[in-house]
Formats: C-alpha cells, structure tokens, sequence
C-alpha cells in the first residue's frame, strides 16, 4: 500500500513560482529599452520613471539578467498619453481633484517563444487634490502610476494573464 502511494507520487510534479510568471526555461536575459516621451505633454524624467519602474519590476519578478539591449525577453515602447483631466466636479462647478493619466505602448518581444510576442497599450491613473499644482505631485504621481503599469505589463506577458 505505501509502496503504490510512493510510486503514484512519484510520477507527479509541481511547478512553483514566487511571482506566478511563466519565463522560459532557455531565457537568460532581459532587456527593457528607455521609453520614449511621445506624448506631448509628457516631460522626459517621467518616461525616465516609468522604465525604472519596469525594470526593477521585472528584476524582482523573474530570474532573469538585465542587459542593455537585445535580451531573450525584451520590452520597448513610448509614452503615448500624459493628460491631466478634472474630476468630482462639486456643486460650484469646480473640479475637487484632477487626475493624471498616462498611456504606454508596449512592444514585447519573447525570442524562445515568438508566439507570445505582443503589442500593448495600457493606461493608468492616479488622482490628486486640485489645491495642489501638477508640478508639486507630478513625480510622485509617475512613480505610483509607473509601479501600476509595470505589474500590468508583466501580467499581460509573463503572467499569463
């Protein structure tokens, strides 16, 4: 009886994941080329941001090294979309906050698993006080909506979301 019990065992295998990704068994490396800042509103630190905020992601996420260009799994894309627009607009006809949103487009590209390269376009946001100048909370707005993004972009590719 223990003897069936260890054989049926034995024939079972379990894949774990402390991220839930799914990268290549033959991807050694990973490369995410600097966005760029397409929009016409968007200011060059904040594409600057956003990359930062894709490549620590990735780093901690996967097992992967980061070289500058040409990786097994490689990200490139822009900054497409930076607009600021009213919202909770109050009885007096004023806005009580503003929100900031930003669209990238992505181009991955998975070179063990061509299949699975994909074009992306995403957007995030985030709200803030209309008391406040743009100016005042705009990095601190791109690192949150930057945190937001980059999890999405790794969902959609290697989560298999």
């Amino acid at each position: 009886m223990i003897g069936l019990a260890l054989l049926a065992a034995g024939g079972c295998t379990v894949n774990y994941s402390l991220s839930g990704g799914s990268v290549p068994p033959s991807a050694k490396t990973l490369s995410v080329a600097s966005l760029s800042p397409r929009a016409p509103l968007c200011p060059p630190q904040s594409a600057l941001t956003l990359t930062e905020a894709l490549r620590d992601l990735m780093q901690a996420q996967t097992p992967l090294n980061l070289v500058p260009a040409d990786g097994d799994i490689a990200y490139e894309g822009a900054v497409t979309g930076y607009d600021v627009q009213p919202v909770a607009i109050q009885a007096n006809e004023t806005a009580a906050m503003n929100r900031l949103t930003i669209t990238v487009t992505i181009r991955y590209t998975n070179r063990p698993e061509p299949r699975k390269d994909a074009d992306l376009t995403l957007s995030r946001f985030a709200d803030y006080s209309s008391t406040q100048d743009l100016s005042t909370v705009e990095d601190a707005l791109v690192q949150e909506i930057g945190k937001q993004l980059a999890q999405d972009i790794f969902d959609r590719t290697l989560g298999d979301w």
